[in-house]
């Protein structure tokens, strides 16, 4: 037997006689494609992850991950995950007229979508009215204007509203006008409105840095945004106040761990405000979820996912004191990360899609949205819109990926990285806490500094 035979077959006990045995030899005769691999955002990648990688510190793996349905909930917020129900598919959707955006809708729940997303146009995210001067040429462009009562009433014509598992909508600083408009829609409908599981986005400082559709100054939208918080936990239990949004800032350029130690920075702020008023956190703390970016790199965002489970949990344990479990169960909303599309040889688009969706569900997550392969050029068609719901419905009924929950745990690769970005997101939520919090450093532009410096590296990366 030759000696190259002899290596080969030689049992390696440990990564470090590995590299010296079996990797340096190699590496001798083939080089690899880079000297570094990273993730997306930059976080560091090794060749290969082995037991002396994780955990790292002296926390056993039952305290670290827990189970589903438990404590910390890294692998999941429900003991069966989807083996009892899919996540909700509600495509983003939406322009031109109510009556126009009732259409796709309907057509959508007819093909399969169980929520829907409204998407607003800058106008009526800006409180704006179609015929003001500043809405010329932005009316039912982005989404569908909605001015009045009337255009509330039409665009959920003929909708079966209590039995859609989600609607959700952008709104955030018109969220306390828009939960208004829906409850007297609803109430001239005779829909019981207790039966309705509205999602108002209703998180307005992300919009200072990453987005841009804010009306009055950050102090005084936390007390608007924490009003809505405020009245659904009296009196619309089923209602969802606040999405915490960390997609708009990934879309900006952020990293992983910014999207996540921003997103959170601001959930605190408002949740602060609602405790101030005398509110337990376990009144209003089940009804709140957050809305994360699926992007492409499919390692980083399971570990994001799981990550970001673990972070609220801990968050809500021990900054609030929170009791109940359904309060330190973080819901997430995952969007399929529409900043990574292009518009030139778009079908391609569809295979990203379809990664950031697999993504997402091996992250667990409890809602999704699929971009259309042509929305890096155009609102979209019905067709492209229809792929995008029938990606995730094949990923639902034939990946196999929805039978065994969290699949990936346990993954030396996966369990570091989960680490790494739970560690980096919290000592940036110290750092934001340092500098006064969420409200501070919006003020004070360093939100926007992070942002534009992450976002130039990603750009010169490529």
């Amino acid at each position: 037997m030759s000696k190259k035979q002899t290596i080969s077959d030689k049992s390696i006990s440990n990564k470090a006689e590995w590299t010296e045995e079996i990797l340096t030899p190699h590496l001798a005769t083939e080089t690899e494609r880079r000297a570094a691999f990273t993730t997306s955002s930059g976080l560091p990648l090794e060749r290969l992850y082995a037991s002396e990688d994780w955990p790292p510190d002296s926390a056993s793996p039952a305290e670290k991950l827990g189970y589903p349905g438990a404590f910390p909930f890294t692998r999941g917020i429900t003991p069966t995950m989807y083996r009892s129900q899919f996540w909700v598919m509600g495509m983003y959707s939406g322009y031109g007229s109510a009556e126009e955006a009732n259409e796709r809708y309907r057509t959508l729940l007819d093909r399969g979508q169980t929520g829907f997303s409204i998407a607003l146009d800058l106008p009526t995210q800006c409180g704006y009215d179609a015929d003001h001067s500043l809405a010329a040429g932005e009316v039912g462009v982005t989404g569908v204007h909605i001015g009045s009562l009337a255009d509330m009433e039409r665009l959920f014509e003929g909708i079966p509203l209590e039995r859609v598992r989600q609607i959700r909508t952008t709104a955030n600083a018109i969220g306390p006008i828009i939960a208004a408009m829906y409850i007297a829609a609803f109430e001239k409908q005779g829909v019981n409105i207790r039966n309705t599981r509205m999602f108002i986005q209703n998180d307005v400082l992300k919009e200072y840095f990453a987005r841009g559709t804010y009306i009055f100054p950050p102090e005084a939208a936390v007390k608007l945004s924490s009003d809505v918080i405020e009245y659904c936990a009296r009196n619309l239990p089923a209602w969802t106040p606040l999405a915490m949004s960390g997609y708009h800032i990934r879309d900006r350029g952020s990293t992983a761990t910014q999207e996540l130690a921003f997103t959170f920075a601001n959930g605190l702020a408002y949740l602060d405000q609602v405790c101030r008023r005398g509110m337990s956190i376990d009144t209003f703390g089940p009804q709140i979820w957050t809305f994360l970016s699926a992007g492409i790199d499919v390692l980083e965002e399971v570990a994001k996912f799981r990550a970001a489970r673990r972070i609220w949990a801990r968050l809500m344990r021990t900054r609030y004191g929170a009791q109940n479990p359904e309060t330190m169960k973080l819901k997430i909303f995952a969007y399929t990360l529409g900043g990574n599309l292009v518009a030139q040889q778009p079908l391609n688009n569809i295979a990203r899609v379809a990664i950031e969706t697999l993504a997402a569900v091996l992250g667990g997550v409890q809602t999704i949205a699929t971009s259309s392969y042509d929305e890096a050029y155009a609102i979209p068609t019905e067709d492209a819109a229809t792929i995008a719901l029938r990606t995730q419905q094949i990923v639902a009924h034939e990946a196999g990926v929805t039978a065994t929950i969290d699949a990936l745990g346990g993954s030396y690769a996966i369990e570091s990285l989960t680490d790494t970005i739970e560690a980096d997101v919290f000592s940036y939520l110290d750092k934001i806490e340092a500098l006064g919090g969420a409200v501070r450093c919006i003020e004070e532009g360093f939100y926007d500094r992070e942002l534009s410096e992450a976002a130039y590296r990603y750009q010169r990366q490529i």
